[in-house]
């Protein structure tokens, strides 16, 4: 899942980042309300998660202004903030869930998993390794938010690897969804498969010998 964060406060930021990267999800996180309207005005998320009080733009302004855009994103308000008019105001303008601070991240780990199942969310964002994820909407590489130029053999491999998941693509596989059909032995796939491992600056693509590869999950028993 691709999660924009918005909290200003540095170290509850950093915490909640390695968290949610550590299951699986891609992160962009920020502490300014303005540089939150930039990035969405570039991105599109899958979740967003926001404090309210924070610089320049506050959290229920943004879900505001995101809500008159008509642009409709899964929201999860975390704040000090108990004044049932705040709360109030952050349901009224569309979020799906209210989390007040102090929290366990392991309630937020459940929040996300009940947005998920309440609003049928497709992933099209999914993390491959610590500093790797792939966009499958847009069929583009990502290195720590970064896109990386790759070939388009290459990322149609990835695309295949990303859609399998924790399962072996075996050669027929390979040979079905980027050689569509056409007879390529094993040792030309095998090579092109090598290319894109020298290229990466992690190798999430793990060898199976003489059957395919594979992508595991960046850690087992979480669902992005």
């Amino acid at each position: 899942m691709k999660i924009l964060l918005l909290e200003d406060d540095i170290m509850l930021n950093e915490t909640i980042t390695q968290y949610l990267i550590s299951c699986g999800h891609a992160l962009r996180e920020v502490r300014d309300g303005n540089e939150c309207m930039e990035i969405l005005e570039k991105e599109k998320f899958d979740l967003l998660i926001f404090d309210i009080n924070v610089p320049h733009i506050d959290g229920l302004t943004i879900l505001e202004t995101l809500d008159k855009q008509k642009k409709m994103v899964p929201t999860i308000f975390i704040s000090a903030l108990i004044d049932i008019e705040d709360i109030t105001r952050a349901f009224n303008i569309g979020c799906h869930d209210y989390l007040k601070k102090p929290f366990h991240l392991k309630e937020l780990s459940l929040r996300i998993d009940k947005i998920l199942k309440t609003t049928h969310v497709r992933m099209k964002h999914k993390r491959l390794s610590k500093s790797y994820s792939f966009d499958c909407e847009s069929m583009t590489l990502y290195f720590n938010n970064e896109p990386q130029v790759i070939t388009k053999r290459q990322l149609e491999i990835i695309e295949l690897l990303t859609n399998n998941r924790s399962l072996v693509c075996n050669y027929d596989m390979f040979r079905d969804y980027v050689w569509n059909d056409d007879f390529i032995d094993n040792a030309t796939i095998r090579a092109e498969v090598n290319r894109v491992k020298k290229v990466l600056k992690e190798d999430f693509i793990v060898n199976i010998r003489g059957v395919g590869y594979m992508v595991e999950r960046p850690m087992e028993g979480f669902s992005n």
